[in-house]
């Protein structure tokens, strides 16, 4: 067979005209990675924990607001169940998509908590709700299809976009609009090429919770298209201001065609390092999803697992107790930013994020967070990371100490500036 046929020329070839004649080396100037790379960054949520992580082992009093993930441990129960799972050689591969047990607890939740109804046959079990993420970007969008994504955005999904061979188009979103798409906006994003809608609800980094008649106009734009909607609903249970979380694909029966739903158990039950999300699809993406993860992961890590059954079945009161901890936190941090003059925020109603709008400030935000890390040892994500470069984060997942130390730095931080 011709190598031309599969990607233009061979390495072969390429040596060939290159004029390098050692068979066993490359010319100079050819990259050992794929091109696509050269457009992908690193996650600057996990690069600023590192940064601030180094300050603190050097013996350095640095307050962080850049933890995504909650600041609590693993419900005992959860860990007990996974040490059982061990102890009873629950130590061999699985189904790639995941036990039975797991994903008939998963069918359960999407009924009794999202009124949605899922065959067992339509749920993943994947390794995190990231993974779960690029396994449905994977499944549905081919090279030039374009995916829509509101800004500002969590760090990953242009990214995971590209990754797939895709393109994000991305869609400005407005503060006054509490940071979330409106219908026109999105109609006025589509072209030829749209495949995906990525929303994120309650939302990363802003703490936007749509409602159901905001979701509505959406669904109503996305099936007049065929737009395939990624929902991202990772922080479904952290909710405040007594909103409520509505499910894309409970709307309609037009919304669940099209809507691909994401969740997992970092957020609500503290499991972030067990690495355990999950998709729930339509049934030919749900095929595609398997066939994907059965070529790359496999099955997420076997013993997790029971311990994800023991999360779902197990007693729920952790959550209520973890949502009133995040509240408290919330109306402190909001009380004390809203008191600071050159900034502005918008109230979250979920997640446990603040996006905190710098525009006044004249700074970029790499350089903002650079020199309040560097001169006052509090570490924010930029808002670069998220798609709005005027603006940082605030993570609301560390001790109201750490919060008080913290502020009370940025304010003086802000007075200064």
């Amino acid at each position: 067979m011709n190598p031309k046929h599969f990607g233009g020329l061979s390495r072969g070839d390429r040596r060939a005209e290159s004029g390098q004649e050692n068979p066993n080396s490359f010319p100079k100037d050819m990259s050992l990675i794929a091109e696509k790379f050269a457009h992908i960054s690193e996650s600057q949520t996990l690069a600023i924990t590192a940064a601030a992580k180094k300050l603190f082992d050097e013996g350095q009093d640095v307050a962080s607001f850049g933890a995504g993930e909650p600041d609590l441990d693993t419900p005992q129960h959860i860990k007990d169940a996974c040490i059982e799972a061990l102890q009873n050689g629950k130590t061999k591969y699985t189904a790639a998509t995941g036990i039975p047990e797991l994903k008939e607890a998963l069918a359960k939740k999407l009924r009794d908590d999202n009124g949605i109804d899922y065959e067992t046959s339509q749920i993943s079990v994947n390794c995190g709700a990231k993974h779960s993420c690029y396994n449905a970007i994977l499944a549905c969008c081919d090279p030039e299809d374009e995916v829509i994504i509101p800004a500002p955005y969590w760090t990953s999904y242009p990214e995971m976009v590209r990754l797939a061979g895709a393109e994000p188009y991305v869609v400005e979103t407005k503060r006054e609009n509490g940071w979330k798409l409106t219908p026109e906006e999105f109609e006025e994003a589509i072209s030829g090429r749209t495949r995906m809608l990525i929303i994120n609800s309650p939302g990363n980094p802003t703490g936007s919770v749509y409602s159901k008649e905001e979701l509505e106009a959406l669904v109503e734009v996305a099936a007049s298209e065929d737009i395939i909607i990624l929902s991202d609903e990772i922080y479904e249970k952290l909710i405040y201001n007594e909103k409520k979380h509505v499910s894309t694909a409970s709307i309609s029966d037009d919304a669940k065609a099209l809507t691909i739903t994401i969740n997992g158990f970092s957020k609500v039950y503290a499991m972030t390092g067990w690495r355990l999300g999950y998709t729930a699809a339509p049934p030919e993406i749900a095929a595609a999803i398997s066939t994907i993860q059965s070529h790359t992961t496999s099955n997420p890590t076997t013993f997790a697992q029971y311990g994800a059954v023991a999360a779902l079945e197990g007693p729920q009161n952790m959550i209520h107790d973890m949502v009133e901890e995040y509240d408290m936190r919330r109306q402190y941090m909001l009380s004390r930013l809203s008191g600071i003059n050159n900034i502005e925020v918008v109230e979250p109603d979920g997640a446990f994020y603040f996006l905190v709008d710098t525009t006044k400030m004249g700074l970029s935000s790499m350089n903002l967070t650079e020199k309040l890390l560097s001169r006052y040892l509090v570490a924010a994500v930029p808002g670069l990371a998220f798609g709005y470069d005027n603006s940082i984060r605030l993570s609301y997942a560390t001790s109201l100490d750490v919060i008080k130390k913290g502020l009370d730095r940025f304010e003086e931080f802000c007075h200064a500036h």
